[in-house]
């Protein structure tokens, strides 16, 4: 059994311990609640967006007028990794690490086999472990998560928009966990590029659009503001399951930290009961010795 004063430290330190998590829960709920408002009014109006345009795509020739919606054989690969700068938030990051390998292992093998799966790294922690394993980086960002604005993220967004029209990715997936409520955070695999096309039983389908104010500024203008808010949601979204899982695993760590100093109390008491025990029994073996 552990001494007395090594209890004593133990019992020091995991209150210390509790303290901290217990700070970094509260934080972390302050956060949240200013991000969760930030995803909750933006979903609606990019969903409905997103929408709109995956509607207006089809009723265009793909090839000439809408240069986001090309479906071209899937040779070069980018995966865009959104995860967070910090940890102590449970498995909110490995989660998305783990999903980009078996995305790369199940539907993009033969792809990787040639090098032509590339990663790109939103978030310090799956760029971290990304490069540990060596794996093709074509791109880190982890300043946006600092002030996330839509201006912010706007020159990345067009960026990665630009290499996909200059053929320089084939597709591209957005990997992140999206936001449902603050103890649950579903991972999720998004085709960003190119737009996906409607899927009908009746392939003669015919799209007839009357395009106000006209179809080239809808093309030029509406779908790649469209695709920017669809990777500002990402991000958001991102960014509200990451507040969200760090409050769980503070509220959890604060929680076992408090079931441990019960134990350790307990621990405690026995000790000084045994060591008064001892004494006493000393103490009576002395005076029967000085009476003999």
């Amino acid at each position: 059994m552990a001494t007395l004063k090594e209890i004593r430290i133990r019992i020091s330190t995991v209150k210390s311990t509790r303290q901290i998590t217990s700070a970094m829960k509260m934080v972390a709920a302050a956060k949240l609640r200013k991000s969760q408002e930030a995803i909750l009014q933006i979903r609606p109006y990019a969903n409905k967006l997103l929408e709109m345009i995956i509607n207006i795509s089809a009723g265009l020739d793909t090839t000439e007028e809408n240069k986001y919606a090309q479906q071209r054989k899937p040779e070069n690969i980018l995966l865009i990794l959104i995860a967070s700068n910090r940890g102590l938030c449970g498995s909110f990051n490995s989660n998305v690490v783990r999903r980009a390998i078996q995305l790369t292992e199940e539907q993009y093998s033969e792809q990787y086999k040639k090098g032509k799966v590339n990663f790109f790294a939103i978030g310090k922690k799956t760029a971290d472990f990304l490069k540990r394993k060596k794996f093709n980086i074509t791109g880190t960002y982890h300043e946006l998560f600092n002030e996330l604005t839509f201006a912010n993220i706007t020159p990345v967004a067009e960026s990665i928009m630009t290499q996909f029209v200059n053929k320089k990715f084939d597709r591209i997936e957005l990997i992140y966990n999206q936001f449902k409520n603050p103890g649950v955070q579903i991972l999720t695999t998004e085709q960003f590029l190119p737009i996906k096309a409607i899927q009908s039983k009746n392939s003669r389908l015919q799209y007839n659009f009357i395009f106000e104010p006209s179809k080239e500024y809808i093309v030029n203008e509406l779908i790649p503001k469209s695709l920017k808010v669809q990777f500002f949601k990402a991000l958001l979204d991102s960014f509200a399951s990451e507040h969200g899982a760090r409050m769980t695993a503070m509220h959890m760590a604060t929680d076992n930290a408090t079931k441990l100093l019960r134990q350790l109390q307990l621990d405690y008491n026995k000790a000084r009961q045994a060591a008064i025990t001892k004494e006493i029994l000393e103490i009576v073996s002395g005076a029967e010795a000085l009476k003999g």
